[in-house]
């Protein structure tokens, strides 16, 4: 009689659940995770952890399922640590595995082994787990798995020491559905429905959860009925709304007194799927008013710690729907469209360049994923992101590192869809190793590098504070097209807007991954 091990059920419990696809760098402890690696498994090498757990983020999200990612004990968490933020503050539902010494090894402080290793990763984990015995493994697996996919997402973790795999067991395996939504209180949505009737001037602010629950649909459908205008969130990471339809309004900034500004001609504002609000800077006005408001979220903590306005908990998409349900077409006028600026001049190779000329480039349901924080607000003046299905992704968290393995791992997601991945010198440096598997996996992916040879979001962030003169902002002399090359990519290198548009084009094309290195000149503007 064969016996089944730990890593047999734990195996047909990963294929129940659709993790099969695994983005991992190995160590010595996951050797017998590894060992036999199933043909219908597919295993994703990266070069250095945080670049794993980037990737595996932008996966997830573009393909709107949990991930399993495999780690090295403490080591390999602690490279993927920056990276397991992002994933943690984009609501991302990845299962991070860690190996861990053996079990018998544990009390002698072993080499490799994981001090405290469930405590490590806390608090940018939803749970973490390290089972009090080999055969709870499965168990353990399948409770991150259900903690992970259910509203809101995040990442949870999962300790395994490297003997227990060999473990035999007879316990069953433990699958079950996916847990879905939630739909709102209905008296709660009636007072929702009541305040936009009696309303003159309503407002949404869309957030992430929108798109992340599939509802921009109902969103659209919501704002056409009321006929309100539609804000974005502060430091929103994906796009709820499609930037070209004539009810946007634009972005708000992440500083009270500026989103008090915007939202000061509005009598109701309703919150949807974002925090209300995010905010990144203080410029000293205090506690500036703000609109009556609605928060619809599935997030308990946003509805919790929210300043002020009426909380109505459900998950997007169901929530949409019975405000949807509730609400009579409204013969109110609809605000005027947003006005976009002129297309930039091209005498200079500016951000504002590259992104228009973008914009003329991509197709419709083109995925951008952007890490360029100096040129976010250029980004939003001059590329409209209209997909409304990932058509955008970011960081949430502000950590750098995502925009190289993100565009690769968005590729892997996708490869029906362009994915271009716009990012900055400096922070394309965090991830770079990405290009490898992107050249290894023969990804389609087209990678631009705004280079303005500086941190300069830093740099900009330290004048409008009036820091005076700050060390440490100054890059220069990187040479992008060759370091993409040595990586298996091909590259280009832009110094002049004349080589703009056919150099970008031709990389577009291309159905390897391309390295579009551009010099462009540096960043002048606020950030948002």
């Amino acid at each position: 009689m064969i016996k089944r091990t730990v890593l047999d059920a734990t195996r047909e419990l990963l294929r129940e659940l659709g993790l099969t696809t695994v983005f991992g760098n190995p160590g010595t402890t996951e050797v017998p995770f590894l060992a036999d690696w199933p043909d219908d498994f597919y295993y994703i090498l990266g070069l250095q952890e945080s670049a794993v757990v980037a990737m595996a983020d932008a996966y997830s999200q573009a393909t709107r399922q949990a991930v399993l990612v495999n780690l090295h004990s403490a080591g390999g968490v602690g490279h993927g640590l920056g990276s397991l933020f992002t994933a943690y503050r984009n609501r991302t539902p990845l299962i991070i595995v860690a190996g861990q010494q053996n079990r018998a090894l544990l009390p002698h402080d072993p080499f490799l082994g994981a001090i405290d290793a469930a405590e490590f990763p806390k608090p940018y984990v939803k749970w973490s787990i390290e089972p009090a015995s080999a055969e709870d493994v499965p168990a353990a697996l399948s409770r991150a798995y259900h903690i992970a996919t259910q509203a809101p997402a995040g990442p949870v973790f999962v300790s395994v020491p490297a003997d227990d795999w060999t473990v035999t067991t007879e316990r069953p395996g433990i699958s079950r559905p996916r847990i879905r939504g939630f739909a709102p209180d209905p008296e709660a949505v009636g007072e929702l429905a009541a305040a936009l009737a009696a309303a003159e001037r309503p407002a949404f602010v869309v957030g992430s959860a929108v798109d992340q629950d599939t509802a921009v649909e109902e969103a659209v459908a919501l704002a056409e009925r009321v006929q309100a205008g539609v804000f974005v969130a502060p430091m929103s990471f994906r796009c709820s709304f499609p930037e070209n339809h004539p009810l946007f309004q634009g972005f708000l900034e992440p500083e009270r007194g500026a989103v008090s500004d915007k939202l000061a001609p509005h009598d109701l504002v309703v919150v949807l799927g974002a925090p209300a609000f995010t905010y990144h800077v203080d410029r000293g006005r205090g506690e500036a008013p703000l609109p009556p408001m609605f928060l619809l979220s599935d997030d308990e903590q946003i509805l919790a710690r929210a300043a002020e306005g009426t909380g109505i908990r459900a998950t997007l998409k169901l929530g949409l729907r019975a405000v949807l349900d509730a609400v009579a077409p409204s013969e109110r006028l609809a605000p005027s469209p947003r006005r976009r600026p002129a297309k930039p001049s091209a005498e200079k190779l500016t951000g504002e360049l590259v992104y228009s000329t973008l914009a003329d480039l991509l197709p419709d349901n083109a995925i951008v994923v952007e890490e360029a924080p100096s040129h976010r607000g250029v980004l939003h003046e001059h590329l409209p992101i209209t997909s409304t299905d990932t058509g955008f992704l970011t960081v949430a968290s502000g950590t750098l590192g995502y925009g190289v393995p993100g565009a690769v791992g968005a590729a892997l997601a996708r490869p029906d869809r362009k994915v271009v991945g716009v990012v900055g010198d400096g922070s394309s440096m965090y991830g770079i190793q990405a290009l490898w598997t992107a050249a290894r996996q023969e990804l389609p992916v087209t990678i631009v590098i705004l280079d303005n040879t500086e941190y300069a979001a830093v740099r900009i962030f330290g004048e409008s504070i009036d820091g005076g003169k700050l060390p440490g902002t100054t890059l220069g002399g990187i040479d992008f097209a060759a370091l993409a090359s040595s990586l298996g990519c091909q590259s280009v290198t832009i110094t002049e807007p004349s080589g703009l548009a056919a150099g970008l084009a031709a990389a577009l094309d291309d159905k390897r991954p391309t390295l579009v290195h551009v010099r462009v000149t540096s960043a002048e503007k606020s950030l948002y």
